[in-house]
């Protein structure tokens, strides 16, 4: 079919207000002179509802089981992450204007406002999809769309083995930590799996534990009978409305969490966070941006400085709330994978520090400095193999 006719149709059934089903479509051709069979039809009223409901000419590719990402920089520049790194799409929009509706749109079944008074958006769409857009002129000559895919299930824990993010025969220290309730934090860059295996370890949770999930964006998806999930809201256009993910953090406390859950930590909710750690909730985790694992006191008080907490203060806190830090590095093929575990110690100065305990070697994780630490913690579950 042509682009022109195509065009006709949509401009008939915007016209009328109708939805785009096969009755209305062949209605709309007849209209045009055009009469097409069946097959011809279903393939315009599914373009049609791609382009009205969902990702339009990147609903293909969001629908692959593989791909993680989805990334628009350009109207004939589309990449998607299929877990082996970034690879460009055959996928194309006929103009900017056209990647400048989808994002525009896309931001509208979010519940979010995106035009030049607020030129990007960072929401979730209804399937759980992250949506993240910015618009022109911030965005040089296009506007730019990045698209992250939320599967529906978790991934089993013996699938992260064989996909070698988990090392062999490491599934057993990650049962060990969740067993005696350990604090524990995942860091790693952006896109290296944090979520993932988050979500993942929390499904090994004990089902009669009630897990409580504050998340900017709610991306987590254990697979778990009993939890909570709580959501960050924008500010309405009045100003009025928002929620941030401290005062999530705040109410999951009084929900009776056993696993108290923040998704990523990236602002003043770390005190809040570490504050409940402290005060008898076991076992409570999340993710925070680091380039490595002895990074992580670091990016805390960074953190921390953003609530006010002083230096001395908040390392007091973080090393009597956190125990284990899993780091995940993203390599050059684009595979997610633990690199490292560490536990953590304070130094002279009474400044935490982490120290290795496992970290990843050709067949698995080797011991170092500080597993007999981590077996220690880990007794009280009968050990670390």
């Amino acid at each position: 079919m042509s682009t022109a006719l195509l065009d006709a149709v949509r401009l008939r059934l915007a016209e009328s207000g109708a939805e785009p089903t096969p009755a209305r479509v062949a209605e709309a051709l007849r209209g045009e002179g055009r009469l097409l069979g069946d097959a011809e039809v279903l393939g315009i009223v599914t373009q049609l509802r791609s382009e009205l409901v969902g990702a339009g000419p990147l609903e293909p590719l969001l629908a692959e089981p593989e791909v993680t990402d989805v990334l628009v920089t350009a109207p004939d520049q589309v990449w998607v992450d299929r877990g082996t790194g970034l690879e460009r799409s055959e996928v194309t929009f006929p103009d900017a204007a056209a990647v400048r509706r989808l994002a525009q749109r896309l931001a509208a079944i979010a519940g979010r406002r995106l035009d030049d008074a607020r030129p990007w958006v960072d929401a979730r769409l209804p399937d759980g999809t992250r949506l993240h857009a910015v618009l022109p002129p911030v965005a040089v000559g296009s506007a730019c769309l990045s698209l992250r895919v939320v599967r529906p299930r978790a991934f089993s824990l013996d699938e992260l083995v064989a996909a070698g993010t988990v090392p062999p025969g490491g599934q057993w220290l990650l049962r060990a930590v969740l067993d005696a309730r350990l604090s524990f934090v995942i860091s790693g860059g952006t896109g290296s799996g944090k979520t993932t295996l988050l979500s993942t370890l929390l499904g090994l949770v004990a089902p009669d534990e009630r897990i409580v999930l504050a998340e900017d964006s709610a991306e987590l998806r254990p697979d778990h009978p009993h939890v909570v999930r709580l959501e960050t809201r924008p500010a309405n256009q009045e100003g009025t409305g928002l929620v941030t993910l401290r005062d999530l953090v705040r109410q999951a406390l009084r929900m009776r969490p056993d696993r108290l859950v923040v998704g990523e930590v990236r602002g003043p909710e770390v005190t809040d966070l570490l504050a409940a750690l402290n005060t008898g909730h076991e076992g409570g985790c999340g993710t925070v941006h680091a380039n490595a694992a002895a990074d992580v006191p670091a990016r805390l008080e960074a953190l921390g400085s953003t609530a006010g907490l002083d230096r001395a203060a908040l390392h007091s806190q973080l090393a009597a709330a956190l125990s284990v830090v899993i780091h995940l590095v993203r390599d050059r093929t684009g595979r997610r994978r633990i690199a490292e575990v560490h536990v953590l110690a304070r130094d002279r100065a009474g400044l935490v520090t982490t120290v290795p305990a496992a970290v990843r070697g050709p067949k698995g994780f080797d011991r170092a400095a500080g597993w007999p630490r981590l077996a220690a913690l880990c007794g009280r579950a009968g050990g670390a193999r």
